[in-house]
C-alpha cells in the first residue's frame, strides 16, 4: 500500500545552539514542509557522543534544539520530533547494519577524514591519518563511533524508510552511502525491503548564509555564528566586528568577498530597497560601513528577536518539552519496532 504522505527525515547534532545558517537554510523550509509531507526530525545526540561532550553539557544542549526547533514554527502536531536516543532500536539496527559495511569505505569518507585530520593535527591530504591511527592504538581522539557515523546516519534514515533527506553538500556523501548500503543489504538478502532515499529539491537554489569571518559559511566550528538565543547586545557587537574591507577606491569596484558576504546577509533580512541603497553607496564609493552594520544588525534582529523570546519561554517549560519528546518517540518506536523485526527476521535472527 502507499504511503499517502512521502516520508522526510532530518536531525540535527546536539553540539550547540541553532544560527542564522540553520534557520534560512533549514528550518524556514521544514515550517513550510510540515503539511505537505510526513515529516520526521530528530535531535541526534548519539552523533553528538564522536566529540565525547560534557554529559552534563550535551542534555542542555538537547533541551536547547528542542527549544529552537519549536520556537521557529515546528508544530509537533503535524511533525514527529524526538531525541534519537530514545529510540533503542536504533542502536540495535545501527550494530545490525554495521555487519555490512566495509571499514576501508569508511575510512575514505571526505568527512571522517578531515574529523581525523583535525584531530590528529595532521595537515596533509596522505594516508598519513591511516598510519597515525594504525600506528597509535591507544589514542582515543579518533573513536570507532566517528569511523561508523555514516553507517548511524543510515540508519536513522532507514529505519524510517525515509523518502527524502534535506542535506547540505557537506552531507550529500553520507546519504549516497545510505543508499549504498540500502542496495547492499537487499542484494545480499534477496529483496527489496529497502527503498533509496534522495536528497530533497527545495525547488529553489540553495542557500549559502555566510558567516561574518570574511570567508565561507556560516558554521559553529568556524566560530562566525549569529544564534537565534543571542540577545540584542551580543548580535549587534558581532555585527559591528564583521570582517570589512578598506573601501571602494573606484567606481564600480567588484565586491570584496568579505563585503559581499554582509550583502548577502542583508539580502535575507532586509528589505530590497535597503539592500539596493547599500549596493549603490558602494558602488560609486559612499558607503559608510558602519552604517551599512547597524542596518543589518536592526534587520537581523527583527528577525532573531521574536524567536529568541519564544526559545526562552519553551526552554524553561520542561513539561512541555518532556510531553513532545515523549509523544514523539512513542511514535517514531512505532515504526522503528516494525522495521527492526523485519531487519531481524531477514537477516534470520529469529525468536525460539
Amino acid at each position: 500500500m502507499e504511503k499517502e504522505k512521502k516520508i522526510v527525515l532530518s536531525g540535527i547534532r546536539a553540539t550547540g545552539n541553532l544560527h542564522l545558517g540553520n534557520y534560512f537554510g533549514a528550518l524556514q523550509k521544514f515550517v513550510k514542509m510540515q503539511n505537505d509531507y510526513d515529516c520526521r526530525y530528530f535531535v541526534a545526540d548519539l552523533h553528538a557522543l564522536t566529540t565525547h561532550p560534557d554529559p552534563t553539557k550535551l542534555h542542555e544542549n538537547v533541551k536547547d534544539i528542542l527549544a529552537e526547533y519549536l520556537a521557529a514554527g515546528l508544530d509537533p502536531e503535524k511533525n514527529i520530533i524526538y531525541v534519537q536516543s530514545d529510540i533503542p532500536e536504533i542502536s540495535e539496527m545501527y550494530l545490525l547494519m554495521n555487519m555490512h559495511v566495509g571499514i576501508g569505505e569508511l575510512m575514505r569518507t571526505a568527512s571522517f577524514k578531515d574529523k581525523a585530520r583535525k584531530a590528529l593535527g595532521i595537515h596533509s591530504d596522505s594516508d598519513e591519518i591511516e598510519k597515525e591511527i594504525i600506528g597509535n592504538q591507544t589514542n582515543q581522539r579518533v573513536n570507532a563511533g566517528l569511523l561508523t557515523y555514516p553507517t548511524l546516519m543510515a540508519v536513522d534514515i532507514l529505519i524510517h524508510h525515509a523518502d527524502f533527506v534535506p542535506v547540505g553538500k557537506d552531507q550529500e556523501q553520507h546519504l549516497e552511502l545510505t543508499r549504498r548500503f540500502a542496495r547492499r543489504f537487499n542484494s545480499f538478502y534477496k529483496t527489496e525491503y529497502f527503498g533509496e532515499p534522495v536528497n530533497f529539491n527545495f525547488g529553489d537554489h540553495a542557500i549559502k548564509v555566510p558567516g561574518l569571518d570574511g570567508s565561507g559559511k556560516m558554521g559553529k566550528s568556524e566560530g562566525n555564528c549569529i544564534y537565534l538565543i543571542d540577545d540584542e547586545k551580543t548580535l549587534r557587537k558581532k555585527v559591528m566586528r564583521a570582517v570589512t574591507d578598506e573601501g571602494p577606491k573606484e567606481p564600480n569596484s567588484p565586491v570584496s568577498e568579505p563585503v559581499n558576504n554582509l550583502f548577502t546577509l542583508m539580502e535575507l533580512v532586509s528589505e530590497p530597497d535597503v539592500v539596493k541603497h547599500y549596493r549603490d553607496a558602494y558602488a560609486d564609493c559612499s558607503i559608510r560601513y558602519g552604517d551599512l552594520k547597524k542596518q543589518l544588525a536592526e534587520d537581523i534582529l527583527k528577525v532573531t528577536l521574536p524567536i529568541r523570546e519564544r526559545i526562552l519561554d519553551i526552554r524553561n517549560n520542561d513539561e512541555y518539552l518532556s510531553r513532545v519528546v515523549r509523544e514523539g518517540a512513542e511514535r517514531t518506536r512505532e515504526y522503528a519496532a516494525r522495521t527492526l523485526a523485519d531487519v531481524r527476521e531477514i537477516m534470520g535472527i529469529k525468536k525460539f
